[in-house]
């Protein structure tokens, strides 16, 4: 059963952000997210990769943040989210610094 709505709205309040630890933090760009369920195939799919520490979906955005334990391979990444029905477009710009 699917939680999203003809209308594209989702009806779960579920969110895929799991505890940011230590390690490299990577944002990328991934198109065709909509809405929850969408937040938590890409979510899930990320998460499942080996190194994989901490992952955040901001859907509004089209960015998926991940924490790992060391550099992901970005073919690994791509096929994941392409399992999962989206695109990866690439990394994104870094908008802002975290100090």
């Amino acid at each position: 059963m699917s939680c999203c709505s003809p209308e594209g709205t989702c009806s779960t309040s579920a969110s895929n952000e799991t505890a940011q630890t230590t390690g490299i933090t990577t944002v990328y760009a991934v198109t065709g997210m909509t809405c929850g369920h969408c937040e938590q195939a890409v979510g899930s799919a990320v998460s499942a990769l080996s190194g994989v520490t901490g992952v955040k979906v901001d859907v509004p955005a089209g960015l998926v943040t991940v924490t790992s334990d060391a550099e992901l391979d970005e073919g690994l990444l791509r096929e994941a989210v392409d399992e999962a029905g989206y695109e990866l477009a690439g990394r994104a710009e870094a908008g802002a610094t975290h100090h």
